[in-house]
C-alpha cells in the first residue's frame, strides 16, 4: 500500500481495476438492485459536477438545477420514443427514433441554451435573490412539463413518456445481457461502464476548467466580483458560460437518465432533487472535484443504506414497525448532515482554497 501511495501510476491503475471489478463484487455481495443503485450514484455524481460548475466555482447559488436535469431527460424521451406520434402523427406517424450518440450531444446543448436563458435575466442578482430566482425557473419547468399535455401532448403531462428506446451504443443495446470476450455483462453492468465513461469525461473536463483561465477568472468573480470586473474580467459572459457549461452536464446525464430508466415524469424533477444534488456539492467540498465525487456517493448510498435498515432494526429491538421507514430515514439523512456542517463546515473534503478561507474567517473571528 505504501508503494502505492508513493507512485501515483501505480495507485491510478488500482484505482481503475477497482472501479472495472466493483459491478461484479457489488452483485456478489449485495445483489443486483445494489448495482442499480450505483448506476443511480454515477448519475448523481455527473449532477453534482455541473452544478459544481455554478456554485463551487463561479459561486452562483441555483437552486433549479434540476431543471436542466429534466431539458435532457425529456429530449431523450421525445426524440428516442414514439410519443411525438400522439403530437403529429402525420410528421411522425411512428415518432422519432434517434440514435443515442446524437441525442446525447443534442440534449446537452439544449439544456446549455436553457442555461444561458437562465443565466441572462439573472446577471445582476446575487445571493438570496439569485436562490429565489433559480427555484423558481426550476419550478416553471416542474410545471410546463406537467401541464403541456393540452392543446398538443407534448409531454403527456403528469403521465409522463414510457416506452423509451433503451440506450444503445455501436448496436448493442444495453438493455438485454451482453457476452463480451467470454464474460456475461447484465444490462445494469454494461450501464454502469457506460455512465463511468462519462463521469470520468466530466470529471476531466471540470479538472481542465478549474486549471484554466476561465476556471481562474470564476473563482475571482466568486470571491469579489467587484474586484474581478475592476481587473478587466468579463463578468457577464463568464457568468453565462458557468450557467451554460453547468447545465450542460445536467442534460447530459437526463439523456442517460431517461435511456436508462425506460420512462420519465414531472414527479422525478421535483424541488426536493435540486436540493439533494446542492447538498452534495456543499457537503463533499465546494470546488474540489474529488470532494464533490465524495458528497455524491454518500448522499447517493445514505438513504438507501437507511431505507434497507430502518426497518430490520426496529423489528429486532421491538418487534414491530414503530416509525414509519421514509419519515425515519429522512430524520436520519437530515440529523448525519447537521452533524457533519457543524464538525466539517467546509464540506468532507474541502479545497485547500476553501479551507484557507474558512480558517481565516475564524482567525478573525477569535481576533
Amino acid at each position: 500500500m505504501q508503494n502505492a501511495l508513493k507512485n501515483p501510476r501505480l495507485l491510478l491503475w488500482l484505482m481503475f481495476a477497482a472501479l472495472v471489478l466493483l459491478p461484479f463484487i457489488t452483485d456478489a455481495l449485495l445483489g443486483r438492485g445494489w448495482v442499480r443503485i450505483v448506476d443511480f450514484a454515477m448519475l448523481y455524481i455527473m449532477l453534482a459536477l455541473g452544478l459544481n460548475i455554478v456554485v463551487g466555482y463561479a459561486g452562483l447559488l441555483d437552486l433549479g438545477y434540476i431543471a436542466f436535469f429534466a431539458v435532457g431527460a425529456y429530449c431523450y424521451a421525445l426524440t428516442g420514443s414514439p410519443h411525438l406520434a400522439l403530437a403529429f402523427p402525420t410528421l411522425f406517424p411512428d415518432g422519432i427514433h434517434l440514435s443515442f450518440l446524437i441525442v446525447l450531444p443534442l440534449a446537452a446543448l439544449l439544456a446549455g441554451g436553457f442555461g444561458v436563458l437562465l443565466g441572462a435575466p439573472t446577471l445582476r442578482l446575487r445571493g438570496d435573490y439569485l436562490a429565489i430566482v433559480t427555484l423558481g425557473f426550476g419550478e416553471i419547468i416542474r410545471i410546463f412539463l406537467n401541464n403541456l399535455n393540452a392543446p398538443l401532448n407534448l409531454t403527456n403531462g403528469p403521465q409522463g413518456i414510457s416506452r423509451i428506446d433503451p440506450i444503445s451504443v455501436a448496436g448493442v443495446s444495453l438493455n438485454s445481457t451482453q457476452n463480451i470476450l467470454g464474460i456475461t455483462l447484465p444490462s445494469v453492468h454494461l450501464y454502469f461502464y457506460l455512465f463511468l465513461a462519462c463521469t470520468a469525461l466530466v470529471v476531466l473536463i471540470s479538472h481542465r476548467l478549474e486549471r484554466s483561465r476561465i476556471g481562474r477568472a470564476w473563482m475571482a468573480i466568486r470571491e469579489d466580483e467587484i474586484a474581478a470586473t475592476a481587473m478587466g474580467i468579463n463578468t457577464r459572459n463568464l457568468k453565462l458560460l458557468a450557467f451554460a457549461m453547468g447545465a450542460m452536464f445536467g442534460g447530459m446525464s437526463g439523456a442517460l437518465f431517461a435511456g436508462f430508466q425506460g420512462f420519465v415524469s414531472p414527479e422525478s424533477f421535483s424541488l426536493m432533487e435540486s436540493v439533494m444534488v446542492l447538498c452534495m456539492v456543499v457537503l463533499g467540498g465546494m470546488g474540489n472535484i474529488t470532494g464533490v465525487i465524495l458528497g455524491g456517493i454518500v448522499l447517493a448510498l445514505l438513504p438507501e443504506i437507511l431505507r434497507h435498515s430502518v426497518v430490520p432494526i426496529q423489528q429486532s429491538l421491538f418487534g414491530k414497525t414503530l416509525i414509519d421507514p421514509e419519515s425515519l430515514r429522512m430524520l436520519l439523512f437530515g440529523f448525519a448532515l447537521i452533524v457533519v456542517m457543524l464538525y466539517r463546515p467546509a464540506g468532507l473534503w474541502p479545497s485547500r482554497l476553501r479551507r484557507r478561507e474558512l480558517q481565516t474567517d475564524e482567525a478573525a473571528e477569535t481576533i
